[in-house]
């Protein structure tokens, strides 16, 4: 597991020009804590407290401050998962994500970078998903 979740979320708000509140910590370190990328309504189903349209907005806001980043994993759904590249311009915290068939959840393997791929010179391209689909270890064992 990675050590994110002991990161300060006002600390890399403020790092990344993002005023703290109490409900934007409370979301920061919800993803951070998670260890995986969240969908919005599994998200909302940790913070009950918490109103969906303050979620979403905070969201918006940390994604318009490369704060976050959404991957599709092929399950219908939207995740969103803390972004590490700091203040590049460009996301260089791209890795491998898995999918599970049975339970939806969707994990990071961020030690296995996305491999590279060799595009036509006249594509530009600005991002990639790598998503592995299968069953995750937990729903194998209940098998």
């Amino acid at each position: 597991m990675s050590s994110h979740a002991a990161e300060d979320p006002a600390e890399m708000m403020l790092r990344a020009g993002i005023k703290p509140t109490a409900n934007r910590i409370l979301i920061l370190r919800t993803l951070l804590q998670e260890h995986r990328p969240l969908s919005m309504i599994e998200i909302e189903d940790i913070l009950e407290s918490v109103d969906k349209s303050i979620i979403s907005r905070t969201l918006s806001t940390f994604r318009a401050q490369r704060l976050l980043h959404t991957l599709e994993d092929g399950g219908g759904s939207l995740r969103y998962e803390v972004c590490h590249c700091g203040e590049q311009t460009r996301d260089t915290d791209r890795h491998v994500h898995f999918h599970c068939e049975v339970c939806g959840k969707t994990y990071c393997f961020e030690d296995c970078p996305v491999p590279q791929v060799a595009f036509p010179e006249e594509f530009d391209v600005h991002g990639a998903n790598y998503i592995a689909y299968g069953i995750c270890p937990a729903c194998r064992a209940k098998r």
